[in-house]
C-alpha cells in the first residue's frame, strides 16, 4: 500500500519522536555505577574533561548528555574538585547536581580536648592522613607560623580540638591552617561572651587553659582550677603543676619523681615561677572559658580525691590535711 505524503510524514514524524523518547529514555535513565566507582576532579579540569571520565566509568552513559545538561543550566563552569564516590544509580542530573555541589568523599578525624601537638601527629599519622614527622615540621615552621598571625614558637595549643572534615589528599599545611583558624573562630567567640578585657593576652590564656585541661577533665571544676592559678600568678607564687613538668621532659615514661620536679627545664613550674612559655597541650571551649573567667575564691591548692575530683585549700596547712587525706591514704 502506497503512503500518501501526508501520512509520510505522519509515520516519519512518529518514527523520529520514538527515536527521541528512546534516546533521552538511553541518555536520561538512571544509570547504576559498578562497584566502588570513584573520579577524582583536579584543579582546572574542563567539563568535556570530566564528562568523558564519567561516561569511561560508565557512571553515565553519554558525556554528550552531561555536557548539554550544564550548558542548560548554565553550570559548565561550576564543577568542584574533588574525589567523588559513585554507589547508587543516577540520573545526568542527579551527577551534575552533586559535581556542582562539591559532594566529594571526606575523611573526618576528631581531636580530643588535651592532645599536644605530638599526640595530633600520631593520630593523623595512624589514619594515614598525615606524616608524623612533616605535621611537626610545619608546626615548628616559622614562616608558616607567622602566615597565620600566630605569636609563638610552634602552633602548640594552637589547633582547637574538633572533628574535622577535609578531601582526602589534604596537605600538612591545610590541615595546620584549618585548625587553627578554628582556633582563632572560637577564641573570638569567647571574647564576645566576657563583659569585660581578660587579664592575660591571647597566648598567656591558653596557655594556661592548656594546663586546666591537663588538671582535670570535669567541666564544673575548671573555673576553680583557673582560681587557683590566678590567685599565685598575683601573689608571684610558684604554679608547682605536674602537667607542664611532665610537657617539658623528653620520652617521659609516664612515672614523675622527685629528680623530675629538680629538672631545670622551661616548663618546670616548681622551679619558674610564672607560666610556662606557652601551651602544653590543645585546650577546649570551657577550658578556655575557664582561664579567662576563674571563679571568685581565695583558694591557693588543691588535691586530687582519687576519683576525678579535686579539694581545693586556702592555706598550706588545709592542703597537707587534704593531700594526708586523699593522697597518702590511696598509697598505704
Amino acid at each position: 500500500m502506497r503512503l500518501c505524503p501526508r501520512q509520510r510524514r505522519v509515520l516519519t514524524l512518529a518514527i523520529f519522536f520514538i527515536l527521541a523518547l528512546s534516546l533521552s529514555w538511553w541518555a536520561f535513565s538512571p544509570v547504576s555505577p559498578p562497584p566502588n566507582a570513584s573520579l577524582t576532579i583536579k584543579p582546572g579540569s574542563s567539563l568535556i574533561q570530566v564528562a568523558r571520565q564519567l561516561a569511561a566509568k560508565n557512571v553515565v552513559r553519554s558525556p554528550l548528555t552531561l555536557r548539554l545538561l550544564a550548558r542548560i543550566q548554565g553550570q559548565e563552569t561550576e564543577i568542584q574538585a574533588g574525589q567523588y564516590l559513585f554507589t547508587l544509580p543516577a540520573t545526568p542530573t542527579e551527577i551534575l547536581q552533586r559535581l556542582v555541589a562539591g559532594d566529594v568523599v571526606q575523611i573526618s578525624v576528631t581531636i580530643p580536648e588535651g592532645f599536644n601537638l605530638r599526640q595530633i601527629a600520631e593520630r593523623l599519622d595512624q589514619m594515614g592522613i598525615a606524616n608524623h614527622s612533616a605535621l611537626i615540621t610545619a608546626a615548628h615552621n616559622a614562616d608558616f607560623i607567622k602566615e597565620l598571625g600566630v605569636s609563638a614558637a610552634s602552633l602548640e595549643g594552637y589547633l582547637f580540638p574538633e572533628t574535622y572534615r577535609f578531601a582526602p589528599g589534604i596537605n600538612e599545611y591545610d590541615l595546620l591552617r584549618m585548625m587553627v583558624v578554628e582556633s582563632n573562630r572560637q577564641f573570638e567567640r569567647l571574647l564576645k561572651s566576657l563583659k569585660q578585657k581578660p587579664s592575660l593576652a591571647k597566648h598567656q590564656l591558653l596557655t594556661l587553659a592548656s594546663i586546666i585541661q591537663q588538671e582535670t577533665g570535669r567541666e564544673e571544676e575548671m573555673p576553680l582550677i583557673s582560681a587557683v592559678f590566678h590567685n599565685r600568678l598575683k601573689r608571684n607564687i610558684l604554679l608547682q603543676t605536674d602537667p607542664t613538668v611532665i610537657y617539658g621532659i623528653a620520652n617521659f615514661n609516664g612515672n614523675l619523681t622527685r629528680k623530675d620536679l629538680q629538672r631545670p627545664t622551661p616548663y618546670n613550674t616548681y622551679l619558674k615561677r610564672g607560666l610556662p612559655p606557652g601551651p602544653i597541650s590543645s585546650p577546649g571551649y570551657k577550658a578556655l572559658q575557664a582561664a579567662a573567667q576563674p571563679a571568685q575564691s581565695q583558694y591557693l591548692y588543691f588535691v586530687a580525691r582519687g576519683d576525678g575530683s579535686h579539694q581545693f585549700s586556702k592555706t598550706l596547712k588545709e592542703h597537707n590535711l587534704a593531700v594526708r587525706k586523699y593522697q597518702l591514704r590511696r598509697h598505704r
